[in-house]
């Protein structure tokens, strides 16, 4: 003898589980400034592994030779400063004008410091000369070459800027956060040359 089960009635969905709320939610990270930022933090622990390098070099040595900054290196400073100012622009107002300027002025920047390395070399200073000069010589080609590296993010941002389309924010906006520590690394190398070389 069998029992006849009764049918089983389908299993009600309930309510599907609630979201968090978006304002709630974290905005995800960009690669893009993911990326500066790693770069940011590199650079900042190379300089400040030369910097701790020349401080014990320098205060140990008889052989460090002290010597005159090439006036130059004042006006480059005033050059990578005004050309923060003319990104910031660009970025504000999206402007191509303003994103060329700052090209120009980062451009005149490394020539300067190329001209900066002739007057030293006029002097007699060259990398093999002295520690101090050697110090002077790596400090500034090193922050040249990121800055032309910056320079190569701008001309990036500057060839995807059209008048009529979409703005690429993301890529600019990594391209001034990288560039504003290059200006400020640079206050920082200026100040450090000034006190020791």
């Amino acid at each position: 003898m069998t029992i006849a089960t009764p049918p089983q009635s389908p299993p009600v969905a309930g309510p599907p589980p609630a979201r968090p709320p978006t304002a709630l939610r974290e905005p995800a990270p960009k690669p893009a400034e993911t990326g500066v930022w790693v770069a940011i933090a590199t650079i900042s622990m190379t300089f400040a592994a030369l910097t701790s390098a020349m401080v014990v070099r320098g205060s140990a040595a008889p052989d460090w030779q002290h010597f005159r900054l090439p006036p130059i290196l004042y006006v480059n400073t005033l050059l990578l400063l005004v050309s923060s100012l003319t990104l910031e622009s660009a970025r504000r107002r999206t402007a191509a004008v303003w994103l060329q300027a700052t090209l120009g002025l980062g451009l005149l920047f490394v020539t300067g410091q190329v001209v900066a390395w002739r007057q030293l070399a006029a002097q007699g200073l060259f990398l093999a000369t002295s520690p101090s000069s050697a110090f002077f010589y790596v400090f500034t080609a090193l922050h040249a070459l990121h800055v032309l590296g910056g320079l190569a993010g701008l001309l990036y941002v500057l060839r995807h800027l059209h008048p009529a389309g979409p703005v690429p924010t993301t890529a600019l906006g990594a391209a001034t956060l990288y560039w504003h520590f290059m200006a400020v690394l640079w206050l920082y190398l200026l100040i450090i040359l000034t006190i020791r070389v």
